[in-house]
């Protein structure tokens, strides 16, 4: 495994566990962080988080990770896995403007 794979797969577990943390501690769930599944929906049969339990989360998440999520990107809110994805989508972009500075 080479030292750039290792990094990106603790760059994710990081952002998991935050993101657990968030959800945790945000929206009082009675829940440790290994019983969230990270692929189980958000919404609906999964955690069945509510509209106001979105609204909370969403600060949540820009307040935890310093950041501004579009209105529209509202598709990331499938699991704890696409929103990763987001994050570390978001961390690339940030990596690539940095490097052309």
């Amino acid at each position: 495994m080479t030292a750039q794979t290792k990094l990106l797969i603790e760059q994710r577990t990081d952002l998991t566990n935050r993101l657990k943390k968030v959800l945790i501690e945000r929206l009082d769930l009675k829940a440790e962080p290994n019983e969230i599944a990270e692929d189980a929906p958000l919404f609906g049969m999964g955690l069945a988080l509510d509209s106001i339990d979105a609204l909370v989360l969403i600060v949540g998440i820009e307040d935890e990770f310093n950041i501004t999520i579009d209105s529209g990107d509202y598709h990331i809110y499938r699991s704890i896995n696409t929103v990763v994805d987001y994050l570390m989508e978001l961390a690339r972009k940030e990596e690539k403007v940095a490097a052309n500075a």
